[in-house]
């Protein structure tokens, strides 16, 4: 029974869970993945174990998935990393893998398949898509070289994404027609430079994009056969039939343009994807084209290539009887090629009017003095024509060019040089109340430098309040951004038993606004505080308000001293009585005699 745990998918790069295979090829199996720490579907292609144990072919994978990895075009499927991984079989080897972007979509080879009629005004306008992805890669010095449907996919939005850069390349290296099924399968789109085996450049993917036109709009190859090798053959030495031989409604100008991609002389093809793609935009347009008109062949005297001319070994004498029928129009024609050829040669020493070519010589990534003096070099002229941001591509060196490399061109011509400013600006993204630890990695993950800076503010503690470029400003990669986070609210100073001059000073110092309430009934000295409100110690914004409650007491004045008494009278009041002052003289009694008074009035003695 079932615990209800389910099993770990394994995993490379300790990032990406590996889920079900999506395709597999000749060097590399594609898996579905996800990418854990960003949470998005990847898909994930790993050299497969019984190449990864060969050096060479893991030193080759390593540095296409680098050079596919500088690719950023919304025609071309992204590369998000690489790396290798240990084989979980018993080799143990270690298997080199790419993370790409999942495409949600069908490729070109199961439309194909389907037996779905591809209108032609549909079919120029994915392949136009195509040469967009393939002009973008080969301005940045990559050649495909195994463009076909299966490499092409269609979003479900119609989007065209090109796939599978670099690889081919490591496959074309080191394997021969025979040695691989995934160069086998691919035979059917080879430049006939590649079938020889001589170096290609971005002219070969030219042609295996015409070859990719060509089934998109008939439904079949321009060239069919019972092995690679045959295919191979007419790739090298026979001429495809135009589209409209199997396809009556094409009209004249895609058959031109198809044509013109599947020249086999270098110089005759489109001399890049963007002059084919320029092309195709014309006709789209209902403008008339480049190309030159094909001229009108017989269905009844050009065999299906798929038949008895697709053969290397076809000896009927129904075959035979025909060669022999256009002998005389085959030497009239390599006549009149041969007489073409001598005035192309001669003429231009006779007339002395039209000078030598010039190579353009390939200059992408060269510092802008060796670039100019490399085209100087081939006897042109070099020519700044703009200048755009790049992560890949170092400051003021070249970033792009026009023409593309090995073009030719006449001596003195102009080549357009594009200059990288380096990496593109950045926006200070917006942080404001984050964290500030947060807020700092988030600006360096911007690759933004940052500064932290301390400020007195009613925010929450740690806080960001405030960014120096402010947020969503336009800064160069690398540059300086002050952080300013708050110190969070203030504590209020304890005053009480202060005077209040000196409280008031210390509160403001503080940041706090101050309020005086008098205080006048109790007993303290004059202006000292008595009571604070908030309390001290509690934690308040910048700017609150504290009340002091300040004694305005003054002490009564002292009470006066009582007044002195008044002395006793000297002569009693007539109503006082003798016994009430002792002090005074006896009034005579009536027995003491005259005599016995000497102080008595003369008036008491007897009349006579």
């Amino acid at each position: 029974m079932s615990d209800g745990t389910s099993t770990p998918r394994p995993r490379v790069g300790n990032r990406y869970e590996i889920g079900e295979l999506l395709g597999r090829g000749g060097m590399a199996d594609v898996r579905k993945g996800n990418d854990v720490r960003l949470g998005r579907i990847v898909a994930i292609k790993q050299l497969r174990t019984d190449l990864a144990a060969d050096s060479t072919f893991q030193a080759r994978f390593r540095r296409e998935a680098q050079a596919a990895a500088s690719l950023n075009h919304p025609a071309i499927v992204s590369v998000y990393d690489t790396g290798e991984e240990r084989s979980t079989d018993a080799s143990g080897v270690a298997q080199p893998y790419i993370v790409m972007e999942y495409v949600a979509g069908r490729t070109l080879r199961d439309i194909v398949r389907e037996g779905r009629k591809i209108l032609p005004e549909r079919a120029l306008e994915i392949t136009s898509g195509i040469l967009g992805a393939l002009d973008y890669s080969h301005r940045a010095g990559i050649v495909h070289r195994d463009i076909k449907p299966a490499n092409v996919m269609l979003t479900q939005s119609g989007d065209v994404k090109v796939m599978d850069f670099g690889i081919a390349r490591a496959v074309a290296d080191s394997s021969t027609m025979t040695q691989t099924a995934a160069v086998v399968g691919t035979a059917q789109y080879l430049s006939p430079e590649q079938a020889r085996g001589e170096t290609v450049d971005s002219r070969s993917d030219v042609y295996s994009t015409g070859c990719l036109l060509y089934e998109l709009l008939t439904g079949r190859p321009p060239f069919v056969g019972e092995s690679p090798v045959s295919v191979a053959y007419q790739h090298v030495r026979e001429e495809a039939a135009p589209p409209s031989t199997l396809e009556s409604d094409l009209p004249p100008e895609v058959d031109a343009i198809v044509m013109k991609a599947l020249a086999k002389p270098i110089p005759e093809r489109y001399q890049s994807a963007a002059a084919m793609r320029a092309d195709i935009e014309r006709y789209l347009a209902g403008k008339p084209v480049t190309a030159p008109a094909v001229l009108a062949t017989d269905p009844e005297d050009d065999p299906d290539p798929g038949t008895e001319a697709t053969s290397l070994f076809a000896t009927s004498a129904e075959t035979e009887e025909r060669r022999s029928n256009r002998f005389p129009l085959i030497l009239l024609a390599l006549g009149i090629l041969a007489l073409l050829a001598a005035a192309a040669y001669f003429g231009p020493r006779l007339l002395s009017t039209t000078p030598e070519q010039s190579s353009v010589p390939s200059v992408v990534n060269l510092s802008r003095a060796k670039a100019e003096s490399a085209i100087e070099e081939a006897v042109l002229t070099a020519r700044i024509e703009g200048r755009e941001p790049s992560v890949d591509v170092a400051k003021g060196s070249v970033l792009a060019q026009d023409p593309d490399p090995l073009t030719l061109l006449p001596p003195g011509s102009e080549v357009d040089l594009t200059l990288s400013t380096g990496d593109p600006d950045v926006v200070v993204p917006f942080v404001l109340g984050d964290d500030k630890a947060a807020a700092a990695q988030e600006l360096r993950d911007q690759a933004l430098r940052v500064r932290l800076r301390r400020e007195d503010s009613d925010s929450p503690t740690n806080s960001v309040v405030r960014s120096d470029p402010a947020a969503g400003e336009t800064v160069p990669n690398g540059s300086l951004v002050t952080l300013f986070w708050a110190a969070g609210p203030t504590e209020v100073p304890n005053v009480v038993g202060l005077q209040e001059s000196r409280a008031t000073r210390v509160l403001q110092r503080a940041g706090f606004e101050v309020d005086v309430v008098p205080d006048s009934d109790t007993v303290a000295t004059r202006g000292q505080v008595l009571q604070q409100s908030p309390e001290a110690g509690s934690g308040q914004p910048q700017g609150t308000l504290v009340i002091l409650r300040v004694s305005v007491y003054e002490e009564p004045p002292p009470s006066p001293p009582p007044p002195p008494s008044e002395p006793p009278s000297q002569s009693p009041s007539p109503s006082e009585s003798p016994s009430e002052s002792p002090s005074e003289s006896p009034s005579p009694s009536p027995s003491e005699s005259p005599s016995e008074s000497p102080s008595a009035s003369p008036s008491a003695s007897p009349s006579p």
